[in-house]
């Protein structure tokens, strides 16, 4: 099985990346900049990850259709970047306690 990337795909996994991140750095921070356009997108990224996982092996599907850049995808990467945000959260606490 081969698997092709574009640099359209690219393109649109980092859109989606700092979107993603940025709504979730905003929501956590509480701030407008959230943790930084870097870090964002890379929470972002990673979130895109993990919620595409999880959205696949629970068989999510919101419906929403297929847009070059979906909702669904958006919001699975935004669930997947809070989820590993509280992954961070806890190493670091866990870590503190040690």
């Amino acid at each position: 099985m081969s698997v092709t990337i574009t640099v359209g795909q690219i393109i649109v996994w980092v859109i989606v990346g700092v979107l993603a991140g940025s709504l979730a750095g905003m929501i956590v921070k509480r701030r407008r900049e959230g943790f930084g356009r870097f870090n964002n997108l890379i929470i972002g990224l990673v979130g895109a990850v993990i919620g595409g996982f999880i959205f696949k092996l629970f068989g999510i599907d919101l419906g929403l259709g297929q847009i070059a850049i979906s909702f669904e995808d958006l919001i699975a990467a935004f669930v997947g970047s809070l989820i590993f945000l509280g992954i961070v959260w806890f190493v670091q606490k866990r870590g503190k306690t040690l």
